[in-house]
Parts: structure tokens; sequence; C-alpha cells
């Protein structure tokens, strides 16, 4: 077993300690924010030993050394210019999980501790504000609450979370959250993109791109973080990206910055906010600054549509806005606002922006005329956990040369899993490949010339450019008809075998025998 697949079997299953109390989209900020201060907990505790000659230490005597060192103002100063932090050795989640063990856990223990971590900047502020240490569904007392989060500290407390290998830690917790959006359902879809999705919309942008100097990505509405860290995956200047993201939910917008400290992401190159990405633009002093622009953002939400909105710059170039009911081309248009001459973009939407008309129609026709979008991909439906509506990824870009648009229909190529579609490493490969080499598939991809689209009035939908058409087989009448023989003839053995027998049954009463005789003699005369 890999030391990634221990670790989400090992993270997974301290779920078991609040299943029973909770639904996945409440105990999932127990579990994740007891991974998140155990983390920062043993790699300060690591580091210390380390600082004093002792590499090898267990956590156990890595305690017992900082506790000796403790007053040295020396060590304390080096590990808050290291990780930006100072946990006192009776907070550390080691010390705190010895009264586990003995029994004498109090909540308060872990609420101070929790609150001395936020006061160390505006990085750590209100991370653990979903954890809610005296909430009724851990138990109806303090002592049955004490016990409840005492077992989940217990369970995670068995886990090696610093010393693994690369990203596995990062990977467990992705893992993790994506478990949680499974039992979590429709309510899943404010935090989580299945991961296969959200590494199509990351490496769409990375297409044909060399940025081995260095780059910026942005996520305006960056739900767990997901799209923006799988840029460290595959990008080839993974230690020299830049993050960019805004969330308007609060606990989401925590998750975010847990994911990105538990993937080795610095703090100084994450560039994350708290708020509503299209009544406020932000970032305002960057507006064309980003190389990659990755964005799944809700469908269809309603928005203001404020008359304030036309003088915009995002939106303001297009004449009309998107309309208040359909908040779609509001999102894709801030994030093409903030690309870069030279990125790429890739969206999430629902169809309706390929073909709907009025404001939405003028918008897309005006994009279309200036060469903004540079492929349609059709998406299979059910892919999500809060919607089962087929999706498609429009990629953006600035610096075309020509005004054709790539189509492609994957929709038929997934995997179904229990009561979700997901996609595979060949499904996302294959897109991948057809979108860079832009050519024409058979029943997969057209590259339609911007004449063609015009004669269709700019409409967008798929079929109208990708025929996936299936004739259907001849019918055999000779066949069918032998069929329908054969048919005929089974009925009348199993009915001649079932008239065998009922003669064969008997009773003392004789209601029931005349109701058998009744049956029998309907059957011999259809026969």
């Amino acid at each position: 077993m890999t030391e990634t697949t221990e670790l989400q079997s090992g993270l997974f299953s301290a779920a078991d300690v609040l299943r029973s109390k909770m639904d996945a989209n409440e105990y999932k900020n127990y579990l994740l924010g007891t991974v998140f201060y155990k983390y920062l907990s043993d790699s300060m505790l690591y580091y210390a030993a380390e600082l004093e000659g002792k590499e090898k230490a267990s956590l156990e005597e890595a305690q017992k050394i900082y506790e000796d060192n403790a007053t040295d103002s020396d060590l304390i100063d080096e590990l808050k210019d290291t990780f930006g932090y100072v946990i006192q050795p009776e907070s550390t989640y080691t010390n705190i999980l010895k009264s586990v063990d003995d029994h004498s856990f109090q909540l308060n223990q872990l609420g101070d501790a929790f609150t001395k971590l936020e006061s160390f900047g505006a990085e750590f502020e209100g991370l653990f504000d979903d954890y809610d240490l005296y909430s009724k569904r851990l138990g109806n007392n303090a002592q049955k609450q004490a016990d409840t989060i005492a077992g989940v500290l217990s369970a995670i407390g068995k886990l090696e979370l610093v010393k693994t290998a690369g990203d596995s830690l990062g990977d467990a917790y992705e893992y993790l959250i994506g478990q949680f959006a499974s039992e979590s359902g429709k309510k899943a879809g404010e935090f989580y993109t299945p991961q296969k999705v959200s590494e199509l919309l990351s490496r769409l942008t990375l297409v044909g791109k060399n940025y081995k100097d260095g780059m910026t990505v942005y996520d305006p509405a960056m739900g767990s973080g997901s799209l923006l860290l799988n840029f460290k995956k595959y990008s080839d200047a993974a230690d020299r990206i830049t993050y960019f993201g805004q969330e308007i939910n609060t606990s989401t917008f925590n998750l975010a910055r847990m994911n990105m400290i538990l993937h080795h992401v610095d703090i100084a190159s994450q560039h994350l906010r708290n708020g509503d990405t299209l009544d406020e633009d932000w970032p305002a002093e960057e507006v064309t600054n980003f190389d990659s622009v990755v964005m799944n953002p809700p469908y269809s939400l309603k928005w203001s549509a404020a008359d304030g909105f036309k003088e915009d710059p995002r939106f303001s170039a297009y004449g009309v806005l998107p309309p208040k009911s359909k908040a779609d081309y509001a999102f894709l248009l801030h994030g093409y606002y903030h690309l870069k001459y030279s990125g790429a973009m890739a969206i999430v939407l629902p169809h309706g922006v390929l073909f709907r008309g009025a404001a939405e129609g003028k918008i897309r026709q005006k994009m279309l005329e200036s060469g903004a979008i540079d492929a349609v991909i059709g998406l299979p439906a059910n892919l999500f956990y809060n919607t089962s509506i087929p999706t498609a990824i429009v990629v953006l870009k600035k610096d075309k040369q020509d005004r054709n648009v790539m189509f492609i229909d994957a929709s038929k190529n997934f995997e179904k899993a229990k009561t979700q579609n997901i996609l595979r490493e060949k499904d996302v490969q294959r897109i991948l490949d057809t979108y860079e080499k832009r050519e024409d598939v058979d029943k997969f991809a057209h590259l339609a010339t911007f004449d063609e689209i015009q004669e269709n009035e700019f409409n967008l939908n798929i079929p109208r450019y990708v025929d996936t058409f299936e004739p259907e087989p001849e019918i055999d009448l000779k066949q069918v008809a032998y069929d329908l023989r054969q048919t005929s003839q089974e009925i009348k053995e199993n009915e001649h075998s079932l008239v065998s027998m009922l003669k064969d049954l008997t009773s003392d009463d004789d209601n029931i025998m005349d109701g058998l005789n009744d049956v029998i003699k309907d059957l011999e005369d259809a026969d």
C-alpha cells in the first residue's frame, strides 16, 4: 500500500467517530480542522528537534526537547520566522493527545490552542471558526462533547502527517474532501469540483505554454482550491507559481487556505480572499496579470446586474450585461478580463451559455467576432455532486490569430460509478490531445471556421458542429417472425405444464375447487 493510500485510509476511517452524529457536510469541519492543526503542530515540533540536533526524533521525543528549550528566545524566534507561528508546549497536538490518553482532556484545551494560533496573523485568522467544540451534535453535555472530540484526536493522532513523500498528505487531504463531497451530495457543490474535471480545466490552460520562469494562476470561485493546486502538479514551474483565489463562502474559503498549506504552498505565494467576485472586482491592482484563469462557478446564479456595472471595465466593452437571472456570462467575463494577453482560461458552465439569446447572445457574438473563444468541450451529464445536468468547458484566449473554434463532444466518454459519472484518465487525455491537434475526429471533434459559426447565427450548440448520430441497425423481419413463433410455442408449452400442475391440486373447500376448475377451463379453451 502506498504512503498516500495509507493516509487516505487512515483519515477516512477517522470519520467513523462522527458519522453517526452528523452528515458529512458538518463533520468535515472537525476532521479537516484536526488534520490541519496536527500538521502545523507536528511540523513545528520536528523542526524544533532538528534545530537541537535531533533529526530522527519521534514526536514524543521532539515534544520533550521542545519543552526543555521553550524559554530559548533564539529557538522561538527561529520557529516564528520559519512558520509564522509558535505553538506553546502545552498547546501542541502531542501534548493535548497525552491528556486524551490519560482521560483528562477538556474542550477548552483545544479551543485555547486554536485561539492562540489564530492570533498570529491574517493568514491564520478565523481558520477554526467552523470547529464548534460545543455543538449538541457532538453530545448533549460537555463531557460527551469532549469524549467525541477526544475520539477524533485519538484517531488522527495515530497518523504521520509531516514526514511523508512529496505531496502525499495534500493528495490524501484532497481525497478526503472528495469523499466528503460524495457523502454530502448536493451540499458539496459549493466547495468541490471532481478531481478529473479540475485536472482537465487546469491542464487545458497549459497546452502549448512554457512557464519555466514562473506563472500566476487565478480562480475567482475557488471552492476548496483544487483547481489552483493542480498547477503545482502539471505546470513546469511548480515552485514558481503565485496563486490568486476568491471565495464567497467563509467556511469554504478557510478550507482552501488549509488545503494550500497542506500542499506546501508558501504563504507568500498565496493571495486568497473571502469576498463576492461579481459585486466587487478583485484583484484591482493586477487586472490582466494572470497566465491561467480557471473556474467552476455556481451555475445560473442570480446577481444584481445593476446599471452601474455597465461602466465596469469587466463588462463595458459588450454593451449589455448578463441577465439578472443568470450570472454565467458575468463570471466568464470577469475571468476573461483578468486574463493576461498571452494566457488561457477554462471555465465550466451549463450548455445554455452556448445558445441562449438576448443579452447573452450579443455577448457571445462579440466574443466570437474578436476570436476570444478558442474551444467548446461537451462533458458527460451527472459529473458533479450538486447537479446532474450536462456541462461544457469554454476555453478562451486573447492572442488567437484566427476566429476558429474547436468543438469536442466528450459527453459519451466516462465511467459510471455508483450514482455519479466520472472522467477517466484516458478520457482526459483524449480531450487534451484532440484540443492540442485541432483536427476533426469523426463523431468526436470538429474545427469550425468563423464562417460556419456565423452561418449558425453564433449558436455554439455542439450537435450543430459534431455529428454523433449513430443509425439504428436494420431490422431482420424474417428473424422477428421466427422469434415470435418460438415465443408463442414456448407460451403454449408453459400453459400445458401449468394445467397439468393445477389438475394435481386438491382442496376440501368447494369454492376453491370451483375456482381452480374455472382457471383450468380458461387455459384449455385458450389453447
